[in-house]
């Protein structure tokens, strides 16, 4: 899959993911499609976001999520402000640069220049993405060229 874009990350930390990381986040993506769309929802089977499909990957890889997000709007990457999902994404996640994301890694999109990051998705094979779309369920989607437009980072789950 390449993912080059003139969005890409300047930062490409050496590759500290097994192929076998990767191939897990993937099972565990995979396991929560169909998963209904629920706001601030993170429970396999029962309901979740976008946010919500990363934080129930990173409990079954390593247990307790490492801070809890608070409250947020739905519609709270519309508006100017911090880049919340951006700068947690940065704290826990490997940053990557675009062109060296593979699938199990993850992506962060951001809807207008200059919003904030607002949406999540894992990297599935095939140019596709495994996201939680609102108003639906947990989906894998084909990653069109409007979106690859609007990605604000690539990152990659810890060894």
């Amino acid at each position: 899959m390449s993912l080059s874009t003139d969005k890409a990350s300047a930062t490409s930390p050496p590759d500290g993911a097994s192929d076998a990381l990767r191939s897990k986040v993937l099972t565990i993506a995979r396991s929560y499609l169909g998963t209904p769309y629920r706001h601030q929802g993170s429970t396999r089977g029962v309901g979740c976001d976008c946010l919500g499909l990363l934080r129930g990957v990173w409990r079954e890889l390593y247990g307790a999520e490492p801070e809890t997000p608070g409250p947020y709007a739905a519609s709270w990457g519309l508006k100017a402000g911090d880049d919340r999902l951006l700068l947690a994404a940065g704290r826990h996640l490997r940053p990557l640069a675009l062109g060296g994301a593979l699938p199990g890694d993850v992506l962060l999109f951001r809807w207008r220049p200059f919003a904030p990051a607002s949406h999540c998705a894992v990297i599935d094979e095939d140019d596709r993405i495994i996201h939680a779309y609102e108003g639906a369920a947990v989906v894998s989607t084909a990653l069109p060229i409007s979106w690859r437009k609007r990605i604000a980072g690539a990152f990659r789950f810890p060894e």
